[in-house]
């Protein structure tokens, strides 16, 4: 009976998808020859994941960005531990609304991490990223109209110097991390407290860290604002080194 190599299956849809894209008037450039290849890479149901993602990550964004923003610029709107209590709230509201269609992951960061542990398919991670940036991004511009003429909308910075802000992201975000990978993914914890318990983690250490280095923990969270309000200050701090971090906490367990 003669089989067939997943690997060289994959290798040459790849080449299939790469020259759909590269010349457009070919055969195979038509919408329907790259809808068979995404239902033949990805299983049943994974666009819903997708704008499942999409909808979590806007809404994590529009609430914790928007409840900074008027935090900073007004004290006696919102306060700085209302900011951060509506931060844990809307993740636990997330992860309860959409964490049995995509997991709720709503961080990049996430993503790589549950991927580098084998607790997610790493094909699906860029489709994954670019559905929790694009809810991000959407979520900024959306407070950027809605809160004008706050120009600064939930953006993270480092308060001090930039190396104090490292190593707080690091700790705090170690913790949040730890936290999920206990309840979450370990098949002895109560997978059903997940969404109490992350969001508990998220309020806690945004409190702690909000006023050294905005508590971020999310790199979509972090970039949505900083486009928007086109501040980019010490954006290196929250970037590249989350996704180490987050990796980092789901290994220990």
């Amino acid at each position: 009976m003669a089989t067939t190599d997943p690997n060289l299956r994959t290798s040459t849809s790849i080449n299939e998808l790469t020259t759909a894209l590269h010349h457009p008037n070919s055969q195979n450039s038509n919408p329907c020859f790259l809808w068979r290849l995404y239902l033949e890479h990805y299983p049943p149901g994974f666009l819903r994941k997708v704008v499942a993602e999409v909808i979590a990550t806007y809404l994590l964004v529009f609430v914790t960005c928007g409840s900074a923003a008027l935090s900073a610029s007004d004290e006696q709107r919102v306060s700085k531990l209302g900011a951060s209590v509506a931060g844990g709230l809307i993740v636990t509201a997330m992860i309860y609304a959409v964490g049995h269609i995509s997991g709720a992951h709503m961080n990049p960061a996430v993503t790589l991490a549950f991927a580098a542990v084998r607790h997610f398919p790493w094909k699906q991670v860029p489709l994954y990223a670019a559905a929790q940036l694009t809810g991000a991004i959407g979520a900024a511009f959306t407070l950027r109209e809605l809160l004008y003429p706050i120009k600064h909308l939930g953006t993270t910075t480092p308060s001090g110097t930039e190396i104090q802000a490292l190593v707080m992201e690091i700790v705090v975000t170690f913790s949040m991390m730890f936290i999920t990978s206990a309840v979450a993914t370990d098949t002895k914890a109560i997978g059903e407290l997940a969404g109490i318990a992350v969001g508990s983690a998220v309020c806690i250490t945004s409190i702690l860290a909000g006023p050294v280095s905005g508590g971020s923990m999310n790199p979509a969270r972090t970039l949505g604002p900083a486009i928007a309000s086109a501040d980019y200050k010490g954006i290196w701090v929250y970037a590249g080194w989350t996704s180490i971090r987050h990796t980092t906490g789901d290994m220990v367990l």
